[in-house]
């Protein structure tokens, strides 16, 4: 007895069950299916079996094309390009099926070709066959020159962008994978996604071609059914023109639309995917999300439809509904949007107040601000200038310019408001003590009398508060007049920022920090860099630098040079420890800078010597040694000399000079820390700083 799923054939067993599982495996399923395609090329098929591939063929477009709508990213449908294949192919094969039998037993009626093909053609062409042509040709159009067209473009740019880029991603996931920031497993998940984009946009490239190959096949075998059908029908079976007509061209034309419905909803599931790059989630919520969510372009379409619906002859009826339901929708988005930002504000503040108040470290309290401007309320007006340039661009500049003179960066500064000064009152603090301070009328300009010759005008007289000149504040009227009398114009915040360039320059040695030396010689190429390698810390450590360089500064004379101030130290300190005479050494090596910051217009250096009894007086008056040295000179001779001194400048003065005084290497030192209490402006010079090349002139002597 045979057992139960088994057939005996000719004395042999043969298992059903095993050939069902063999089957049902998804691999040989697909084989028989394609090559049931192929069979269906050559093997004629009934009417009835032909119904049901063409009811296959049509419920299977409506699948791709719900898959495609619903997937999320286009790699989730990667098998595309295959069935894409797959369902042209069987179009084909129906395409031929029914050729063989419309122009076999077309001469029998319309039901030659089975039940779909005459209902699709009786409904679409309404008895007029003209009709149907026109509806299967339009079709054609729409699959072939719109859809088709347009979804090969997007994927054949897909494809090439994609494959552009793909070196530049590879390269983002082992920087990724090298920093750490992913895991191996990841990176390789990633890998093999990008691989998966590439060839499924490459793939698509190709399948697009299927799609259009399929539009022209449907064009030919159309033309070709009708001529061939008439033929056949006239000359072979004998009815009349008219007959073979009617019935040639129905079964044609169904044929036509029935192969054209699903090759038209097939490419518009290959466009849905090509163009759904970027949209995150399904088409709806993605175009419902980005399309109807927008109130104001609601609110637009409102006004447009209901503009529309009043010209004369429109239909109100539907205008009107589409302007209602539009207007609805922007209101109800108005809405959305406003509850949004006041549950947005509302949480910030229920955060803000949930979040606990921290205390601020005391060691801030500890923090010095290197330079600090104080406005009053009313010269606020300074940091928000329209008008002109803000106090804050003009403290960049400043900065800058000392930069380029000096050759060091001034700190930042801080600029803020106390409402303890007067409106119109400023302050300007070094290491938080007051440098400087000012009264300014911020809608005034303050007009100069620098030669004290100028006739008066009216207006608030002041003395300016950087050099104490005699100055006065007077408002736009008068601001032509002043500038004819003599007077030199400036505005408010131009005294402010000539102020604190003059407070800068007056206490650069103060601001150059152990931080800021530090900088100056990381900044050293590499050669000079080596230099500083050789004689610090051995021969002068970077603070006994800072002094130095503050020395120089305090004669607001320019560190720039850096380079030539470390061989000067390098050469100074390999015969002295002391500061001071590392320093006159340094100075005489910047001979040339020195002369040329004071050269006249001339070209000629102007100096008022200090006579050989006041240079004999001060080196008697030196006492002690190295750097305990100092100078100890009588108070009668010392207010000799100041009185001397003044008297010898005020004479070059009168002539327009403004000479250096010129003494002793030995003595220097000690004269410009006497002049710098009376005369800060005053530049002594020593003759081992003049230049060989200089050329002097003679404006006194002291």
């Amino acid at each position: 007895m045979a057992q139960a799923g088994a057939i005996s054939l000719g004395g042999n067993s043969f298992d059903w069950n095993a050939f069902t599982k063999l089957f049902a495996r998804g691999e040989y399923a697909l084989g028989l299916g394609v090559m049931a395609l192929i069979v269906m090329l050559i093997v004629p098929l009934p009417p009835f079996l032909l119904d049901f591939m063409l009811s296959i063929s049509i419920t299977l477009s409506v699948l791709i094309l719900m898959t495609a709508l619903l997937i999320r990213k286009p790699l989730e449908f990667s098998a595309f390009p295959t069935v894409l294949l797959l369902a042209t192919l069987l179009r084909l094969a129906l395409n031929i099926a029914t050729t063989r039998l419309i122009l076999s037993h077309g001469h029998e009626g319309p039901q030659a070709a089975g039940n779909i093909i005459e209902a699709f053609g009786g409904f679409v062409m309404q008895g007029n066959f003209i009709i149907g042509v026109v509806v299967f040709i339009i079709l054609i159009i729409v699959n072939f020159v719109v859809v088709t067209k347009g979804s090969g473009r997007i994927a054949e740019v897909a494809a090439r962008f994609t494959l552009d880029a793909m070196p530049g991603k590879q390269m983002a996931i082992d920087a990724d994978l090298s920093a750490g920031m992913i895991t191996e497993e990841e990176a390789r998940r990633r890998r093999k996604e990008l691989e998966g984009e590439s060839n499924f946009y490459g793939a698509m490239d190709g399948a697009s071609k299927f799609v259009r190959g399929d539009a022209m096949a449907g064009i030919l075998i159309t033309f070709i059914n009708v001529i061939g059908g008439m033929i056949i029908g006239v000359a072979q079976e004998g009815i009349t023109f008219e007959q073979a007509a009617n019935s040639y061209t129905l079964l044609t034309v169904g044929d036509g639309i029935v192969s054209q419905i699903p090759a038209l909803v097939v490419s518009v599931a290959a466009g849905m995917l090509v163009s759904k790059a970027g949209v995150d989630g399904a088409a709806d919520k993605a175009i419902g999300i980005q399309l109807f969510t927008n109130p104001q372009g609601l609110a637009m379409a409102a006004v447009t439809a209901g503009l529309i619906g009043l010209l004369p002859g429109m239909p109100m009826i539907p205008f009107f509904a589409l302007a209602g339901g539009a207007g609805y929708m922007a209101w109800r988005g108005f809405q959305k949007q406003a509850q949004a930002e006041d549950n947005k504000v509302r949480e910030e503040a229920a955060a803000q107040r949930a979040k606990p108040v921290a205390e601020a470290p005391i060691s801030q309290s500890l923090a010095v601000d290197d330079i600090k401007i104080e406005l009053g309320f009313g010269l606020l007006g300074f940091i928000n200038e329209t008008s002109g340039r803000k106090l804050t661009d003009q403290v960049k500049a400043v900065r800058r310019q000392v930069a380029s003179e000096f050759g060091f960066v001034v700190p930042q500064v801080r600029i803020i408001d106390n409402l303890e000064l007067g409106s119109e009152d400023y302050r300007i603090l070094i290491k938080e003590v007051v440098a400087g301070r000012g009264k300014l009328r911020p809608q005034l300009h303050l007009a100069m009398d620098a030669s004290g010759a100028a006739p008066p005008i009216p207006g608030e007289k002041v003395n300016e508060p950087v050099f104490g000149l005699p100055a006065v504040w007077v408002d736009d009227t008068m601001k032509e007049n002043a500038a004819i009398a003599g007077y030199t114009i400036v505005d408010a915040a131009t005294v402010l920022t000539t102020h604190f360039t003059e407070l800068v320059k007056e206490n650069m040695a103060e601001l150059l920090t152990f931080g800021s030396v530090r900088q100056l010689i990381d900044d050293l190429p590499k050669a000079q860099s080596a230099l500083v390698a050789d004689i610090a810390p051995s021969q002068i450590t970077v603070s006994g630098i800072q002094r130095i360089l503050q020395n120089l500064l305090r004669e607001r004379i320019s560190v720039r040079d850096f380079g030539t101030i470390l061989e000067a130290i390098a050469e100074a300190t390999s015969a002295s420890t002391d500061l001071l005479t590392v320093t006159e050494h340094v100075r005489s090596r910047l001979a040339r800078q020195l002369c040329n910051a004071h050269l006249d217009a001339s070209g000629a250096l102007p100096v008022v010597a200090l006579s050989p009894n006041w240079e004999q007086t001060f080196a008697e008056a030196l006492v002690g040694q190295g750097a305990d040295r100092q100078l100890a000179l009588e108070p009668s001779r010392l207010h000799q000399f100041v009185a001397d001194l003044r008297n010898a400048f005020e004479r070059a003065s009168q002539t327009g000079e403004s000479p250096v005084l010129l003494t002793s290497a030995a003595i220097r030192p000690y004269v410009r820390s006497l002049v710098e209490r009376f005369r800060p402006q005053t530049t002594v010079m020593s003759q081992n700083e003049i230049h060989p090349k200089a050329r002097l002139r003679s404006a006194g002597a002291v």
